[in-house]
C-alpha cells in the first residue's frame, strides 16, 4: 500500500469536513466554553462562569443552516431564550411558587421549540431546561459580580460571535448545501443497493425514503428562497432535478437487477456490478462536494470520475448482452442503463454551471479515494409557523411539564444541594415516543452515572486548578466532536464537564457523588415510566392512518400511469409530481414502521403484517417507476387489458385502504383475491417483441409484478385481522 503524502491527507480531511463539520464544531465548542471560564480564573472578568460557559457552548454548537440573516435572527432567539430560563430559575430559587411557574413556562416552552423547528427545537429545550433548573439551585454571587442573567448574556452572545466570526473565512451558500444533501442521500442509496448484508431489501426500502426526503426538503428551500439570484437559483434547482431524474432510473435499474437476478444467467454478473455501483456512488458525493465548495479542482476529480464511470456502463452493457440468456430482460438492463449514461451529461453540465471558475484548472490528486465516509447533516429550510399541532407533540409536552413539576418539588423540598439533575435528567430522556425515550434513558442513565463517577474520582484527588482547566478543555472538545455522531459516548464526556465545572470549587464526597448518581438514575425510571403511562402514544395506533395515505397516493400514482398506457402520453411535470407524492407518503410509512419497531412489545402486534404491507407499497411504487420511464405517445394495442389491470388495482387499492381505517368485509377482500389472482397478462404481438423498440417487453412485467404484489398485499391485510 503506497503511502498518503502529508498533503494529501490534509486534502482529503479538509474534503470530509466541508461536509460534516464535526471538527469544526468541535473547535468552535472549546473555544466559546473555555474563555469566559479562563476568561473568569484568570482574567478576573466578574461573570457566572457556569452560567456564561453552558450559554457560549450551546450556541457555539448550533450548526445553523440557511440564509445568513435567518441564522444570526435563530442565534440571537436562542439567546434571549436561554436568558430567560435564567431569570425564571434565579426567581425561582428563593420561592417554591415561582419555580413552578418557572418550571410549566420551561415545559410549555419545549413544546414550542420543538414545534417550531425539528432541526434547533430538541436541543433548544434541553440547553433551556438546564439553564433553568442549575439556576433553582441557590447560589451566592462573588463579590463585585453580575446577575446570572447577564453572566448568561454575554457568554451566549460570545457563543454569537464564535459563529459569525467564521462567516466570512469559510462562507457556506445554504443553498448549495441543501441541494448536495440530495446528492448525499442518492449516494447512500448506490450504497445500500451494493451491500451484500442479509436486511439489504429493508436498507434500500430505508435509504430509497431518506431520499425522497431530501429532495423535498431541498425543493422547499429552493421555492422558499425569495433573495437568490434568479440565475442561480435556477442553476441549483436543475442540479436538483438533475439529482431526483438520475435517482428515478438508478431505483428502475435496481428493480430489474432484482427480476433479472432469479434467473441463473444473470446470478453472475452480480460481481460485475459492483464496480459501477460504486462508481456511481462515488460521482453523486463529488457533485455534493463540488457543490458545496465551488472549487475548480473539486469539479475536475468529477470529470474524471465521470469518464471511468461512463466506461465502466459501457462495458456492463456489453456484459449483459453477452449473457445470452433472456433477451428481453437483457435489452430492459442494457436499455436503462444507456438512460443512466444519458442522464450524466446533463449532471455534469448543471454541476458546472454552479461553479463560477470552471474553465480553472488546478493541481488536483489524479487518485480516485473512495468517498464514502462523505455525509451531510440534515438541513432546515424555514421555521414551522402553523397552528395546527401535532398531537403527540401537546401529549409529549404535557409529560413534560408533568415529570417536570414532580422533579422540582422533589429538588426543592428535599434540599438536596444539587437535586436539579433529577428533573433535567427528565427532560433528556423523556421524547416524544416510547422508543426513542427507551433510548434516550439507556444512553443517558449509563453515560451520566459512569461520567459523574469518573468526574468524582477526579476532584477527590484534589488536583491543581489548570488540571481541571485543562481535563475540562479536553473532554469538552471530545462532546462536541462526538455530539452528532456517537451521543451515547458523548454523554459520558459532558457529565464530566458539568461535574468539573459545577462542584470543583466545593468538597466532594462519596455521599454528595452518590446523591447526584441516584437523582440521575430516577429521573430516568421516572421519564421511562411516563412514557409509558402519561398519555402514551403508540405507533401502532397511527400507521394504519399514515399507510391508508401511502396507498391512496400510489393508487393515485397508478390510474395516471395506467392511462398514459391506454391513451399514449410522455412521463411529465403531473407524472412527477404523483410519483413524487406516492415516494414521500411511502417515507413517512417507513418512519412510522422504525418507531413502532421500538414500542414495547405488547403494542408491536401486527408489525410483520404492516412492515409486509408498507413493502410491498414501495415495489409497487418502484415498479410503476420502471413503466414510467417508457412512456411515450404511444396509444395501447390492448386497451381492454390496460382498463382490466386498472380495474382490478384500483380495487385492491380501495379493499386496503378500507381494511386500514374501517375494515373490509371479508367477502370483498376475497372478491379482490380472486380478480387478482385471475388476472392474465397478453401475449405480446409478435411485431412488437423487440425490447429495444418497443415498451411492450418492458412494461408487461412490471404489471404482473404489480398484481402479484397487491395480492400479497391483500393476503398480508388478511392476516393482520385474523
Amino acid at each position: 500500500m503506497s503511502a498518503v503524502a502529508p498533503g494529501g491527507l490534509i486534502q482529503r480531511i479538509a474534503e470530509q469536513e466541508s461536509l460534516r463539520p464535526d471538527l469544526n464544531r468541535a473547535i468552535r465548542g472549546t473555544v466559546a466554553f473555555m474563555v469566559p471560564l479562563l476568561a473568569s480564573y484568570y482574567g478576573g472578568v466578574k461573570i457566572d462562569p457556569a452560567f456564561a460557559c453552558i450559554a457560549a457552548h450551546t450556541i457555539s454548537l448550533v450548526d445553523v443552516r440557511g440564509a445568513y440573516s435567518f441564522r444570526l435572527g435563530l442565534l440571537l432567539g436562542m439567546t434571549m431564550v436561554l436568558v430567560i430560563a435564567v431569570v425564571l430559575g434565579t426567581l425561582g430559587s428563593t420561592s417554591l411558587p415561582l419555580a413552578l411557574l418557572g418550571t410549566v413556562l420551561v415545559a410549555l416552552g419545549s413544546g414550542l421549540w420543538r414545534h417550531l423547528s425539528s432541526d434547533y427545537g430538541a436541543g433548544l429545550a434541553v440547553s433551556t431546561g438546564l439553564m433553568f433548573f442549575v439556576s433553582l439551585s441557590p447560589h451566592v454571587m462573588m463579590p463585585g459580580g453580575i446577575h446570572p442573567a447577564f453572566s448568561a448574556l454575554g457568554g451566549a452572545l460570545f457563543g454569537v460571535l464564535s459563529q459569525i466570526i467564521l462567516w466570512p473565512i469559510h462562507p457556506q451558500h445554504p443553498m448549495r448545501r441543501t441541494v448536495a444533501e440530495s446528492w448525499i442521500a442518492l449516494a447512500d442509496l448506490l450504497d445500500a443497493m451494493a451491500s451484500g448484508t442479509k436486511d439489504r431489501n429493508q436498507t434500500v426500502a430505508e435509504k430509497q425514503a431518506d431520499l425522497r426526503a431530501a429532495l423535498n426538503q431541498s425543493q422547499a428551500t429552493l421555492a422558499a428562497s425569495s433573495r437568490l439570484s434568479s440565475k442561480l437559483l435556477r442553476q441549483l434547482e436543475l442540479l436538483n432535478l438533475a439529482a431526483a431524474r438520475l435517482a428515478m432510473r438508478v431505483i428502475v435499474f435496481n428493480t430489474a437487477v432484482e427480476a433479472a437476478m432469479q434467473q441463473p444467467a444473470f446470478k453472475q454478473l452480480e460481481a460485475s456490478l459492483a464496480p459501477a455501483q460504486a462508481s456511481l456512488g462515488n460521482a453523486a458525493r463529488m457533485v455534493a462536494l463540488a457543490a458545496v465548495s465551488r472549487q475548480p479542482s473539486h469539479l475536475a476529480a468529477f470529470e474524471v470520475r465521470l469518464a471511468r464511470l461512463e466506461n465502466l456502463l459501457t462495458v456492463l452493457q456489453s456484459q449483459i448482452r453477452s449473457q445470452g440468456a433472456d433477451s428481453a430482460m437483457a435489452e430492459q438492463l442494457v436499455e436503462i442503463i444507456g438512460q443512466i449514461t444519458a442522464q450524466l451529461p446533463i449532471v455534469h453540465q448543471a454541476l458546472r454551471t454552479t461553479v463560477e471558475r470552471a474553465d480553472e484548472r488546478t493541481t488536483f490528486s489524479m487518485e480516485l479515494f473512495d468517498l464514502q465516509t462523505l455525509t451531510l447533516r440534515p438541513l432546515a429550510s424555514s421555521l414551522n409557523f402553523s397552528r395546527r399541532v401535532d398531537p403527540a407533540l401537546v401529549r409529549h409536552t404535557l409529560r413534560i411539564m408533568v415529570l417536570s413539576l414532580i422533579g422540582v418539588l422533589v429538588f426543592k423540598l428535599s434540599g438536596i444541594p444539587h437535586g436539579y439533575w433529577l428533573p433535567f435528567t427528565m427532560i433528556v430522556v423523556l421524547q416524544p415516543d416510547f422508543g426513542s425515550t427507551r433510548k434516550k434513558a439507556a444512553e443517558r442513565v449509563i453515560g451520566t452515572l459512569a461520567g459523574g463517577l469518573f468526574a468524582s474520582s477526579l476532584l477527590w484527588l484534589r488536583p491543581d486548578p489548570s488540571v481541571i482547566h485543562v481535563a475540562v478543555a479536553a473532554t469538552i472538545a471530545i462532546f462536541s466532536y462526538l455530539v452528532k455522531r456517537r451521543y451515547g459516548v458523548a454523554v459520558f464526556f459532558i457529565t464530566l464537564v458539568v461535574v468539573l465545572l459545577m462542584e470543583a470549587h466545593q468538597p466532594v464526597t462519596i455521599a454528595f457523588t452518590i446523591e447526584r448518581m441516584a437523582c440521575t438514575l430516577g429521573g430516568g425510571l421516572l421519564a421511562l415510566v411516563a412514557a409509558f403511562l402519561f398519555w402514551p402514544v403508540w405507533e401502532r395506533g397511527r400507521f394504519p392512518g399514515i399507510l391508508s395515505n401511502a396507498l391512496a397516493r400510489n393508487r393515485d400514482y397508478l390510474r395516471l400511469v395506467a392511462d398514459r398506457l391506454k391513451e399514449g402520453g410522455p412521463y411529465d411535470e403531473p407524472m412527477m409530481d404523483a410519483k413524487k407524492e406516492a415516494e414521500s407518503a411511502n417515507a413517512d410509512a417507513f418512519s412510522s414502521l422504525r418507531r413502532m419497531s421500538s414500542d414495547p412489545k405488547i403494542h408491536r402486534a401486527g408489525l410483520e403484517q404492516a412492515a409486509a404491507l408498507a413493502n410491498g407499497n414501495q415495489r409497487v411504487t418502484n415498479a410503476l417507476n420502471v413503466i414510467a420511464v417508457h412512456l411515450n405517445d404511444q396509444v395501447s394495442r390492448h386497451p381492454e387489458f390496460v382498463a382490466d389491470f386498472l380495474r382490478s388495482s384500483d380495487s385492491a387499492f380501495g379493499a386496503l385502504e378500507e381494511s386500514m381505517t374501517k375494515g373490509a368485509p371479508v367477502a370483498e377482500v376475497d372478491a379482490v383475491l380472486f380478480s387478482l389472482e385471475s388476472f392474465r397478462l397478453p401475449e405480446i404481438d409478435s411485431d412488437h417483441r423487440d425490447a429495444s423498440r418497443f415498451r411492450e417487453p418492458w412494461v408487461y412485467p412490471q404489471i404482473a409484478r404489480i398484481v402479484t404484489e397487491l395480492g400479497a398485499m391483500i393476503l398480508a391485510a388478511k392476516s393482520a385481522k385474523r
